[in-house]
């Protein structure tokens, strides 16, 4: 059963904006364990800047998994798609989630469709604690609509498909999260201060 954190913070209106979560003295929040904690949701839900956050004031390392394919291909996400269609790019990024959902210790950012496989869902729910960052159509919208490194927007009506891509993955990522986190304009520093209580709180036996 999952928790909805209706928490009134969210990612920036840019999702590449940098995050600074100031610690005392240099030192990070705790957490009971070292249960590996996973970001899902859709594009633009600001998974990696919230991630980077989260990581830094845990004292964690952060890990894309976008990224951590681009280094394993040697090329941007837009180029696998290219070359590969996607479904040659879900099946790296599969093997690519194995790999980092085995790790103790991280923070991990997923892709929006990594939740599209049964057996993704099954290594997200079985491997750690997910958080499901939620936002409305509106403010995916608005934080995609000028980022080209999103190539299943690179089409005529970008929010027709983000509408269509929600209604579609949005129960996937229910079925996953462990945490519901509603997402709005606020600091992301505010929202990941709010992240720690609950994450210290909450208890997962895997």
């Amino acid at each position: 059963m999952n928790v909805h954190a209706n928490i009134a913070s969210a990612a920036p209106a840019d999702p590449t904006e940098s995050v600074d979560i100031a610690t005392e003295a240099g030192t990070h929040a705790s957490l009971p364990h070292d249960l590996p904690i996973f970001l899902v949701g859709m594009m633009g839900a600001g998974k990696t800047t919230i991630g980077r956050g989260l990581a830094r004031a845990l004292g964690r390392e952060f890990i894309d998994l976008d990224h951590e394919l681009e280094a394993r291909c040697g090329v941007r996400v837009p180029i696998i798609f290219e070359i590969e269609g996607e479904t040659g790019f879900r099946k790296r990024e599969a093997a690519a989630l194995d790999h980092c959902t085995s790790r103790r210790g991280i923070v991990l950012a997923t892709g929006g469709g990594a939740v599209l496989s049964a057996e993704n869902r099954q290594m997200l729910r079985e491997r750690g604690i997910v958080l499901y960052l939620r936002a409305s159509l509106d403010e995916l919208f608005r934080r995609t609509s000028r980022d080209r490194n999103r190539p299943l927007l690179a089409n005529p009506d970008p929010r027709g498909t983000l509408r269509d891509l929600m209604t579609k993955r949005a129960p996937l990522y229910e079925e996953v999260a462990d945490l519901v986190v509603e997402t709005g304009t606020t600091p992301v520093s505010h929202l990941v201060r709010s992240l720690l209580p609950l994450l210290q709180a909450y208890e997962k036996t895997l």
